[in-house]
């Protein structure tokens, strides 16, 4: 879902407009997999959107009450240190596990242990079972809209639910640019039928970003990276933390995997979700520091590099470098309108600085272009 536009009002969409850190990557929720949504500029992949947290500040999160705390199954303590049997208990039931010398609990109290959360509730179904009102389908909607590999995840359920769900998700997809709400509440209705599948659950946690509901993103995401073992969202559950306004712990977070295991964009994405925890702080220079990774190449644009330079640019206005962060803002226009000009190509930009006219007339005039596009599926070039 592309949402390009021309040379005028383009400050305006510029992926730098947001100096949020929301990270940028190619494809999700578009071509049918709601799932494969990350946002590009505080909103789940818009390709050239806008909203979500803003100019280096998170949103407060959603206008919705705040949720009760859900019982961490600790259980309460009782008065002089010891529990009182004949009490009823507000929390989960207690769950015997082993005695103090290893062997199997036989109504031992010592061994008495509250299940943890994720084991009482490993997949977070509790948070999508309260009363829900599925939104209708449109007709023409069918199952097979679907991209291949949601519908592949969706295979372990039965072939009527899978086919309910793969319609609430092609609804995600259709809805997200233009009425996030409405959405949200798709992937509300997919969750509840599926809850236990990870582009499910993953879609859930997208639209609750899109709606400013951090929290419930963030538990979301939680969720899904139990269920699919991938840290492919890492970025997002940073940029999550910040909108909760936690910047340092969404810094702890993102340093808690090594980015040599992420995927090229992702190690992007996260790199500027924390440079815009950074600048939450404050922390101008360290912003900058951030953002200087390999991938901030003006040389070549890729799906990344217009959130990146743009976001690059924002963090030297932010400095005062105002002439340094028009180039970054220049280069992250010229990125994306190669991109809108063909999505399949890796696009190389050539900058070359020519002495005088050494050369007979007409020597060089076919060699003085400063942007070229490689096509990666023909040979040569093609001027932009």
């Amino acid at each position: 879902m592309s949402d390009s536009s021309g040379n005028d009002g383009r400050r305006e969409s510029r992926p730098h407009g947001n100096r949020s850190g929301a990270p940028r990557s190619g494809g999700r929720p578009t071509g049918g997999r709601p799932g494969e949504g990350r946002p590009s500029d505080g909103k789940p992949r818009r390709d050239n959107a806008a909203g979500g947290p803003a100019r280096g500040k998170p949103a407060s999160g959603s206008d919705r009450p705040a949720r009760p705390q859900r019982n961490d199954g600790s259980g309460r303590p009782e008065r002089g240190g010891h529990p009182d049997r004949g009490a009823r208990s507000d929390g989960p039931p207690e769950k015997r596990l082993w005695t103090k010398g290893g062997a199997p609990a036989r109504g031992d109290r010592d061994s008495s242990e509250r299940e943890p959360e994720e084991d009482r509730d490993p997949f977070g179904i509790r948070s999508v079972r309260a009363f829900h009102q599925a939104p209708e389908i449109p007709e023409g909607i069918t199952p097979k809209m679907l991209d291949r590999i949601a519908s592949n995840e969706l295979k372990t359920l039965s072939k009527e639910n899978a086919e309910g769900v793969a319609l609430h998700l092609v609804m995600v997809s259709r809805l997200i640019e233009t009425d996030p709400e409405l959405a949200h509440q798709h992937a509300i209705s997919a969750a509840r039928r599926a809850g236990r599948i990870g582009v499910v659950r993953e879609t859930l946690a997208i639209t609750a970003y899109a709606t400013e509901d951090y929290a419930l993103a963030l538990r979301e995401l939680r969720t899904y990276r139990r269920i699919s073992g991938r840290d492919d969202q890492l970025p997002m559950m940073v940029d999550s933390e910040r909108g909760l306004l936690r910047p340092e712990r969404a810094l702890e977070l993102g340093r808690s995997v090594r980015r040599s295991t992420l995927s090229t964009g992702v190690q992007v994405e996260l790199a500027i979700a924390m440079s815009g925890a950074r600048l939450d702080l404050g922390q101008t220079e360290e912003a900058l520091v951030e953002l200087q990774i390999p991938q901030l190449d003006p040389t070549k644009a890729f799906s990344y590099s217009p959130a990146l330079f743009g976001a690059y640019g924002t963090v030297l206005e932010e400095l005062g470098r105002e002439e340094e962060a028009a180039i970054w803002f220049d280069r992250a226009d010229i990125a994306e309108d190669a991109l809108n000009d063909d999505d399949e190509s890796t696009i190389e930009v050539v900058e070359e600085e020519f002495e005088p006219n050494y050369a007979a007339d007409g020597d060089d005039a076919e060699n003085n272009q400063p942007v070229e596009e490689v096509d990666e599926t023909e040979t040569g070039t093609r001027e932009l």
